[in-house]
């Protein structure tokens, strides 16, 4: 896994074989960096990811100058290598181990983007947008990513606005407004 742009481009971040995880490709993670680069500024991002796994996004989203990542990730394994590397690329954040859907529901913080990239099996992975959105975490005018694959389809929900697909991976943005 490599960062692709930004302050730390370049740089190879190796993970342990025995993580529970299926980090973003750099084909579909550079191609998600270029959309991003047209809609957003980095350097007022207060990132959310769930699901975080490695926590590959939030390293993109640091390198690219954003505020603060939390990282929210139910598997220890992942949360202990996620804090090592937080550590080691000063990253302002929070690292939590939890269910996604138990932290969505306590907390009180609200982010101006939220990646999610749950496993493509989750049996509510559907419901999961609404529940963002139920919760009110995220900022009026923020933006929903939510990388998933071919089986699930979200162009019916209300804050839908566009999906892209990038070989096996496909990516949802919702855009919340009150």
């Amino acid at each position: 896994m490599r960062i692709i742009g930004g302050k730390y481009k370049g740089k190879t971040i190796v993970t342990p074989k025995n993580l529970p995880v299926r980090p973003t490709t750099d084909f579909a993670k550079e191609s998600l960096f270029n959309i991003l680069s047209n809609t957003i500024e980095f350097k007022d991002v207060k990132l959310l990811e769930l699901f975080a796994g490695t926590g590959n996004i939030g390293y993109e989203f640091w390198s690219r100058g954003c505020q603060s990542v939390t990282s929210v990730d139910v598997n220890f394994k992942c949360i202990q290598y996620i804090k090592k590397t937080h550590k080691a690329l000063e990253i302002n954040s929070k690292v939590i181990r939890s269910d996604c859907f138990r932290f969505i529901k306590s907390t009180n913080e609200q982010f101006n983007v939220i990646f999610a990239d749950p496993p493509y099996d989750m049996p509510n992975l559907n419901d999961l947008p609404q529940f963002i959105f139920d919760h009110h975490i995220l900022e009026d005018g923020g933006t929903l990513i939510l990388e998933h694959d071919k089986n699930s389809h979200f162009q019916t929900h209300d804050y839908f606005k566009n999906c892209r697909q990038y070989g096996r991976v496909m990516f949802s943005f919702f855009t919340f407004t009150e």
